[in-house]
């Protein structure tokens, strides 16, 4: 794993980390990770290494502006542009100046829909996307989860916990707790991205979400010609950690077969690490 390495974007910076196998095999695009609403590089934990391992490919993560170590936002987003604003404005020029091309998105929650979002406006430059609990509309029950998350901030020692991954904790909840819950953001809708992507794309979904049901995927499914779904029992809202032997597997399975177009049956033997 390199250190920890900085970005300039729109004249803030975003911290990354590049995770480099022991055996990165040529040709094999790398793998962005794109984190959920309250994630960063370090709240990934040591999964981006192990995928590197799994998927024998670079992987990198960031942190986006407002999480993690990089720059706060200079003024509130507005809502309904949040995650569109992160697609096609910032991850473009992240992805530009670090020569990154035609990555494989590998993104959790928000970030899936960030990785939808950018594959659906930039057909030919994406390879695969892994999308773990993605949004493309707004549920009550996910609204209900974040009105109770406010609670839950306020009331108890999360504030804390997330000191542990956030330099700004305050600003990392409130900004992602209040475009989730601006009134404006109910509208919010981004399934007419999805009619023009082109690569293939692997969904995955716990059956206790928390935060979504299974509807998200099926929008997708049905169209996204080349989507395959997972969809996990015993699994909350972060199945790369309520399960991650299964998404492990999936992910690697996925990439050998659609994005790197490799016989599964010739990787069969190697075991998956341990996490």
């Amino acid at each position: 794993m390199s250190p920890t390495e900085w970005i300039t974007v729109q004249g803030r910076r975003i911290e990354y980390r590049w995770f480099d196998p022991e055996k990165a095999l040529p040709g094999r695009p790398p793998i962005v990770m794109l984190h959920e609403g309250l994630g960063s590089v370090s709240m990934w934990k040591n999964f981006p290494e192990i995928l590197a391992t799994v998927a024998e490919a670079r992987v990198i993560a960031y942190s986006r502006f407002g999480y993690g170590n990089s720059d706060t936002l200079t003024a509130r987003p507005v809502a309904t542009r949040m995650l569109e604003d992160e697609a096609l404005q910032v991850l473009p020029e992240i992805l530009h100046a670090l020569s990154i091309q035609r990555p494989v998105l590998f993104g959790h929650s928000d970030g899936a829909s960030i990785a939808l979002i950018y594959a659906g406006t930039h057909p030919d430059e994406v390879s695969g996307v892994i999308a773990m609990a993605p949004h493309v509309f707004v549920e009550d029950m996910c609204i209900a989860s974040i009105e109770s998350a406010k609670q839950v901030y306020l009331e108890t020692d999360l504030r804390d916990r997330l000191a542990r991954y956030h330099r700004d904790p305050d600003g990392a909840f409130w900004q992602w707790n209040r475009l989730w819950l601006d009134p404006k953001f109910r509208a919010w809708n981004s399934e007419h991205f999805l009619r023009s992507i082109r690569c293939p794309l692997l969904v995955i979904q716990g059956y206790e979400d928390e935060y979504g049901t299974m509807e998200q995927l099926e929008r997708i499914a049905r169209k996204v010609k080349l989507t395959e779904t997972l969809k996990l029992p015993h699994c909350r809202h972060s199945p790369h950690r309520d399960q991650t032997a299964h998404v492990l597997a999936a992910a690697r399975r996925f990439m050998e077969e659609r994005v790197y177009r490799e016989p599964v049956d010739a990787q069969a033997r190697r075991p998956l690490p341990s996490g």
